[in-house]
């Protein structure tokens, strides 16, 4: 599958890497690719990810079957603008969070309860084919989530059922063995609100090494 990843910090290089560790043709969006191809912390990546190419923004939606949006949620409405029509009829897998930090830490939300980002980008873009999922672990679980050593779960919302299964495919490709879809699109509120516990859980155990694992108790076993 040919998919563009945007951003390339942390979470961008990641994802990146484990799609292109898959088999997917993947290309990494930046603002300014000459520029992010000199920082050292690319340079180290790219050397193990060589086929992956770097595309302005403006070029990341050309071809894609699949556009990750990777970016903080205070930058990712702003970004995604700038990608354009190109998101029309894609499907865009969003695990960006609404994160303020104006306040200090720990962050603030800054679109919750009765709205979500997801449902912002759904809104600006009615094109695309959002789904929400991922948000809830660090990076290094969204992408190898055997490092725990036992199964977990992730989260999927969306409007569009074939957008849903193509992505519940992707994350078992990742790894990801017992993943729930919570239904349209608005249930993304949910799993973006979780970031206020999520940081507070992070804090309390010195790190974010760790997911969420839903038991079912006997009368919703199947």
């Amino acid at each position: 599958m040919k998919i563009s990843v945007l951003g390339t910090g942390a979470v961008g290089r990641a994802v990146a890497g484990r799609l292109d560790d898959l088999g997917h043709d993947v290309t990494m969006a930046t603002r300014d690719p000459a520029a992010t191809a000199g920082r050292a912390d690319h340079v180290a990546w790219s050397a193990a990810h060589p086929g992956v190419r770097l595309v302005a923004f403006g070029e990341a939606g050309t071809d894609a079957d699949l556009v990750v949006n990777a970016l903080g949620g205070d930058v990712a409405l702003g970004v995604l603008a700038e990608v354009g029509d190109d998101l029309g009829g894609r499907v865009l897998l969003d695990l960006s969070n609404p994160l303020d930090h104006s306040h200090g830490f720990p962050p603030r939300l800054f679109v919750k309860d009765d709205d979500s980002l997801a449902e912002q980008v759904q809104r600006a873009h009615p094109g695309a084919r959002v789904v929400k999922t991922l948000n809830t672990m660090n990076n290094a679980v969204m992408v190898d989530p055997a490092r725990l050593g036992e199964g977990t779960t992730v989260f999927v919302s969306g409007d569009d059922a074939h957008a849903k299964a193509i992505v519940t495919a992707l994350l078992r490709e990742l790894g990801h063995t017992d993943v729930i879809d919570l239904g349209a699109l608005d249930t993304a509120r949910g799993p973006e609100m979780f970031l206020a516990l999520w940081v507070r859980t992070a804090m309390a155990l010195g790190g974010s090494d760790f997911n969420i694992k839903v038991v079912r108790g006997p009368s919703l076993q199947a």
